[in-house]
């Protein structure tokens, strides 16, 4: 794993040369091909280095964030074209790229703790730096002080934890099971606010709405798993007070998720719309985690490596029309089918997958978790029935309200999309649906 953070490391002194920009891209390009040859698809922790390891749980979430920094410099076109401070963008994507790399490779709970807060700076100084409208500092706020507040508790719980059992280490800490609450709730409540759950997700939509096109993609592609990562590593540990209290968090997940399904619904912000749908995602993943079945853990897992591939996709749609339109607005972004005919395809491809359509790992991802959910309680039965539901009908919406409909006359008769554009959307789109061909991947790492 030290080869890979030196492979990174080494591509930092390239962000300041000059015309270096997809060099550096085809270098992420480069190490995510590379990562894909150093698969060891193992149960256990393998290639460890001093700090650092990988599992089969880390090793698609690894793979993902390389795939998606490759893509946000592909999308940042705007950035490169207008020189827009575009050497400081690089350096603060690289940074982000590294802290992602370290959380999801270490070994250590303090060592993931420190990365997990570290991957906010550079994802702070996105929104501030490339945001869009002035309200981006009130977001920038948001996120850093929703997730800043929860994480304190996690790291007094932490340091508990060392001091009861002498070690850090995921693979020592698994062989142990506590009965507190109140260490339950330190260590839990951080990723909760992370993922977002219901009730504390208000920072994300914000976050979403203000940032660049990149910041969208690495929130919605990675930073979201980074709390269902921590939360499949910690739950083993406080699994014993877990069997009593998890039915909480499946409850206001699953009535959330509905709710929140209804927000995205009367949406008119395309990105907004977009951000929405990942909450009421996370919702089901989260709700999935909480059973503590195998089914349950290997469903979330899979929709998390989904929603990854598909959220980061429509955002980039999204951004495409943005950028040829100058609003988010779909009373402005619509007839896209008379103005953009090329990509009413790519549009209807990855609404569909957001719907979690066949082929896509997302249906894999829904069905495994609907069983997984079921057989935690019956009851569930009736809010996963009205979640599919607006599920499609959330996707429907904003591809037929966007590509439908009289075309607003203030803007331009057509434009087609260019090679880079058709490229990025592909590469998110067919990897979502190559993956369930391979789906052991994702069901069988426990």
């Amino acid at each position: 794993m030290m080869k890979i953070l030196l492979f990174i490391l080494f591509i930092f002194p390239l962000c300041f040369m000059k015309n270096m920009f997809w060099m550096v891209q085809c270098m992420l390009f480069m190490l995510s091909f590379i990562y894909i040859l150093l698969n060891n698809l193992d149960n256990y922790f393998l290639s460890l280095s001093y700090f650092l390891g990988q599992d089969m749980m880390s090793y698609g979430l690894i793979l993902l964030t390389f795939w998606i920094c490759g893509l946000m410099m592909m999308a940042s076109n705007l950035i490169y074209k207008l020189k827009n401070f575009m050497n400081l963008f690089l350096l603060n994507l690289l940074f982000l790229l590294l802290f992602l790399y370290l959380s999801f490779s270490s070994v250590s709970l303090l060592n993931f703790y420190l990365f997990f807060e570290s991957s906010l700076i550079p994802t702070l100084f996105l929104i501030l730096g490339w945001g869009y409208q002035p309200e981006r500092l009130q977001a920038g706020i948001y996120l850093l002080f929703y997730t800043l507040l929860v994480s304190l508790p996690m790291l007094i719980g932490i340091i508990y934890l060392y001091d009861k059992l002498l070690t850090m280490n995921f693979y020592l800490l698994m062989n142990y099971m506590f009965n507190y609450e109140i260490l339950y709730f330190c260590m839990i409540l951080a990723f909760l606010v992370k993922l977002p759950m219901f009730l504390v997700h208000l920072w994300l939509p914000k976050a979403h709405v203000e940032a660049p096109v990149s910041g969208s993609m690495i929130l919605a592609g990675i930073m979201l798993k980074l709390g269902g990562y921590g939360l499949l590593r910690v739950l083993s540990i406080i699994q014993m007070v877990g069997l009593k209290l998890n039915f909480i968090w499946i409850s206001i997940s699953l009535v959330g998720g509905v709710l929140v399904s209804l927000v995205c619904l009367c949406q008119i912000d395309l990105k907004s719309l977009i951000a929405y749908s990942s909450v009421a995602h996370m919702g089901i993943i989260l709700s999935g985690l909480m059973t503590m079945t195998y089914w349950g853990i290997s469903g979330s897992y899979t929709l998390m490596i989904a929603h990854g591939l598909c959220s980061s996709g429509l955002f980039c749609l999204a951004n495409i029309s943005y950028e040829r339109l100058g609003s988010r607005s779909l009373f402005i972004n619509k007839g896209l089918l008379n103005y953009m005919p090329s990509m009413s395809l790519w549009w209807f491809l990855l609404c569909a997958s957001n719907m979690a359509a066949p082929p896509t790992l997302n249906l894999l991802g829904e069905v495994v978790l609907l069983n997984s959910i079921v057989s935690y309680s019956f009851l569930t039965m009736f809010f996963l029935s009205f979640l599919s539901f607006f599920s499609a009908a959330y996707s429907l919406y904003l591809y037929a309200y966007s590509q439908h409909g009289k075309f607003f006359s203030g803007s331009y008769s057509f434009s087609s999309g260019s090679f880079r554009e058709f490229l990025l959307i592909f590469l998110h789109w067919f990897p979502l649906n190559l993956l369930i061909i391979k789906s052991d991947f994702c069901l069988f790492w426990l």
